[in-house]
């Protein structure tokens, strides 16, 4: 397998307004649209649509949404065999608020998700070890996540953590984890220092490999043990930002399972960034190959 994800499904409830609500306040929203997303999902369809081989494991709940974040993935080519149904509870659902420039808050309720645990790893780890890029993010249990990585030989696969939603990861095996990308909040959140370079140094020295911050406008970060580095963003106009950074890391994935380097691989992760940024929704906003490539020839054209 090229690209393996393990991760979240959810439905996304997407409400948008010129601002967001105060405490107590009631705002007029502008338009409510409903998409399958999910970080999980949402990285396994960005990857697919960049013409990756992508399995997802998972699981969704036994009520409609379940068959409706399935027949999602199933319609951007991703693998779903190993997804499973969890009786008696609901699929995973976020409510994201977006605003008329493009920021987003979001309240996730796991349902289906939060099953994912140590006994489903052993039931697909043959599966999961074979990946070439193993994705994995924070939306399913800290506790499944860690025993995977106790699990998981030195390599292959490369691990790819985004840590999000930001928690206590203290009690992952972070040394196996090669690259962890998240943005400069998480990063804050996870390390308690605000420069990105101070931050990064502290979870390199709890043992990740690379540090790839995303920074929006500002674009990404690789902080390394003897390097650090910037990327800059792709000028664009934000929409909606909600699955730019999932666009990311699928793109990451794909451009390092296809042996890009390090730094080629950021740059086409910022441009896949970038294009998600534009679109609203989140599955619905994930760029193609095509667009990706043609936002990255506009570019060194423009040198």
């Amino acid at each position: 397998m090229a690209i393996v994800v393990l991760g979240s499904l959810n439905v996304d409830f997407v409400v948008e307004a010129s601002r967001f609500p105060c405490a107590g306040e009631t705002v007029l929203g502008r338009r409510f649209t409903r998409h399958p997303g999910g970080k999980g999902a949402n990285q396994a369809v960005a990857a697919a649509r960049l013409r990756a081989h992508v399995s997802f494991f998972g699981k969704v709940g036994d009520d409609l949404f379940g068959e409706e974040l399935l027949r999602s993935l199933r319609e951007n080519g991703v693998n779903v065999e190993a997804v499973e149904r969890e009786r008696g509870s609901s699929s995973g659902i976020a409510s994201i608020w977006v605003t008329e420039n493009g920021q987003n808050a979001i309240v996730y309720i796991p349902g289906a998700n939060a099953a994912v645990d140590p006994a489903y790893v052993d039931s697909m780890f043959p599966q999961l070890v074979a990946a070439k890029v193993l994705l994995l993010q924070l939306e399913v249990p800290v506790e499944a996540i860690a025993y995977l990585l106790r699990r998981l030989p030195p390599n292959p696969p490369l691990v790819i953590l985004d840590p999000a939603p930001a928690q206590d990861i203290s009690n992952l095996p972070l040394e196996r984890v090669d690259i962890i990308t998240p943005n400069r909040g998480e990063l804050t959140a996870l390390t308690r220092e605000e420069g990105v370079g101070e931050a990064a140094r502290k979870l390199l020295a709890f043992g990740v490999g690379q540090v790839v911050c995303k920074a929006g406008a500002e674009g990404a970060y690789l902080i390394g043990r003897d390097n650090f580095r910037r990327f800059p963003a792709f000028p664009v106009e934000p929409v909606d930002t909600t699955a730019a950074g999932d666009a990311f890391n699928g793109a990451l994935a794909v451009a390092l399972a296809e042996g890009q380097s390090i730094e080629d691989a950021i740059r086409f992760a910022n441009a896949a960034g970038a294009l998600a940024a534009i679109r609203q929704g989140a599955q619905p906003s994930l760029p193609t190959r095509r667009e990706v490539e043609a936002l990255l020839r506009k570019a060194d054209q423009a040198r």
